[in-house]
């Protein structure tokens, strides 16, 4: 006997709990196409409870992509700090310069178009463009992917994207592809709290190494060093981070080569983002 659910009734299931526990964002209740990439940035590899004070100040700040065009890295990364991964925030200034030069700031609004600009990779652009455009795009993150393995892979280990995606793309809802996505991603996130994450089952499941004492937290000591006490030499950020010589050449090589950070005769700072 198969016990697989039918579409509808996945369907039906999911947005049956999206109209008792929907959650709200500031970035659903105001959906626009900034304000929704913001987010996406925001949200990448990090709590949701974490982006909302974040988010909110930069939408207050830089509202649109022509005003965060106008943001020296290191302003904008001092408005970032502590949220991690530094290199999203560079990566908004730069989509924020494209934007603002090629498509005369208005946030393309397809997939295909968004694709191409720096830090958004197929998720990001299929989200961008459903939430901001309610464009009926077809795409996949851990939320999502824990729902559909929860109803349709019950038992089946190492779940491929590739049996996924025929699912998303039969159940899109396309008359409001935006309050679909809304509606998976909350019911997957709730699945989380009451049962073993289905999103292990996933072949794509890998989890996130702490962050004490990793390459992360270290990068993140030298932005924050540089940000707040100034342009430093090796020997300036040795004493204030508490990185060991080695480590620390290390770790400065990976954030020049990431255009994070520029050295000029021994002096180290944050990198200019040209216009």
């Amino acid at each position: 006997m198969n016990n697989t659910p039918s579409i509808s009734e996945f369907k039906e299931a999911i947005y049956s709990h999206f109209k008792e526990k929907g959650r709200t964002f500031p970035w659903r209740e105001d959906p626009r196409p900034w304000g929704v990439m913001v987010s996406e940035f925001m949200l990448q590899q990090t709590q949701i409870e974490r982006v909302i004070p974040y988010w909110e100040r930069w939408i207050h700040l830089w509202p649109t992509p022509k005003a965060l065009a106008k943001v020296s890295l290191e302003d904008a990364l001092r408005e970032w700090n502590g949220l991690g991964y530094n290199r999203r925030g560079r990566f908004l200034i730069e989509c924020a310069q494209l934007i603002t030069k090629k498509y005369n700031g208005k946030v393309p609004e397809t997939p295909a178009l968004l694709l191409p600009l720096p830090g958004i990779g197929a998720y990001t652009a299929g989200a961008i463009a459903c939430f901001g455009y309610n464009y009926p795009s077809v795409f996949i993150e851990t939320n999502i992917r824990a729902s559909v393995i929860h109803f349709f892979f019950q038992g089946q280990e190492a779940v491929n994207d590739r049996e996924i995606f025929p699912i998303l793309k039969e159940a899109l809802d396309r008359d409001n592809p935006r309050r679909w996505y809304w509606a998976l991603m909350d019911y997957g996130a709730a699945l989380k709290k009451v049962t073993v994450n289905p999103g292990r089952r996933s072949a794509h499941y890998t989890r996130q190494s702490p962050f004490q004492g990793s390459f992360r937290q270290q990068r993140g000591r030298i932005i924050k060093a540089l940000i707040f006490q100034g342009p430093a030499t090796m020997l300036d950020l040795q004493k204030s981070t508490g990185i060991e010589p080695e480590e620390l050449y290390k770790v400065l090589d990976t954030l020049e080569k990431d255009s994070m950070v520029a050295e000029t005769l021994g002096i180290y700072q944050i990198s200019n983002i040209s216009t």
